[in-house]
């Protein structure tokens, strides 16, 4: 993997990914998207095989910007090998995951399909001229166990449920056509496990029986999964271990 882009580069998984990726590889050269680059931490926001972009999931026009300033550090026809997608949103301010069907709120369905689902779904889109090289693609979009349909046995958590599964189901209909237009490629969901993060923070205590995984340790299991994948596994939803998940 050699010229990558990671959305969602602010985070835990996707800050803690990033610099695997540019530990691993002295020559890869990653390109980072996240609302504000100036809150992705040092020494990673001056790390000089690095490019930060200003990306907000939440805005529709946010991908076509992204795509015209792409171009000036990585040019379409060179091509991006590995797009990673770990943008994602569990709680902000008022919005926290329901209980009960009574605490379900629209704008809080529409922030997490537009954060969880809808940005990756539109950044594909706009990056699509940066997969028409002939080199395997691989395109990684962090979801959740907790979007499995078939493994949902607990109910609560609507708008982040909802919106992981959506996310599954736009990469498996991605895995359906990218292959037609941008062969070899593998597009893959996959479930990253329990990651202390600011995400997962407010449930410290009922994670306590929990394996739970370091942000490190978490991006170490993803990234060996991620360079693992082949085109056969194109469509599948795989476990930070490498074991298949019921969609």
């Amino acid at each position: 993997m050699k010229r990558i882009l990671v959305a969602g580069v602010s985070g835990a998984i996707g800050g803690a990914l990033t610099k695997a990726l540019l530990e691993r590889d002295k020559e890869s050269v990653v390109v980072g998207l996240c609302r504000d680059p100036a809150t992705v931490s040092e020494p990673l926001r001056s790390h000089n095989r690095l490019t930060l972009l200003a990306w907000d999931a939440e805005d529709s026009q946010a991908p076509d910007a992204v795509a015209r300033a792409l171009g000036e550090t990585i040019p379409a026809p060179e091509g991006i090998d590995t797009f990673i997608y770990a943008a994602g949103l569990l709680h902000d301010g008022a919005m926290f995951p329901e209980k009960r069907l009574e605490e379900l709120k629209a704008e809080s369905l529409s922030r997490a399909f537009a954060v969880n689902a809808t940005g990756f779904a539109l950044l594909v889109q706009a990056l699509l001229p940066w997969f028409r090289h002939r080199e395997f693609i691989r395109i990684a979009a962090i979801s959740a166990k907790v979007g499995s349909i078939e493994d949902n046995r607990l109910g609560g958590w609507y708008a982040y449920r909802s919106s992981k599964a959506a996310l599954n189901m736009l990469v498996r209909t991605l895995s359906v056509e990218l292959p037609r237009r941008c062969k070899p490629v593998a597009c893959v969901s996959l479930h990253p496990g329990t990651t202390d993060s600011a995400l997962s923070d407010p449930f410290r205590q009922s994670l306590a029986q929990l394996q739970v995984h370091g942000a490190a340790d978490t991006a170490r299991n993803l990234l060996t999964v991620i360079e693992g994948v082949t085109p056969e596994d194109n469509g599948r939803f795989l476990s930070w271990d490498g074991s298949e998940l019921p969609w």
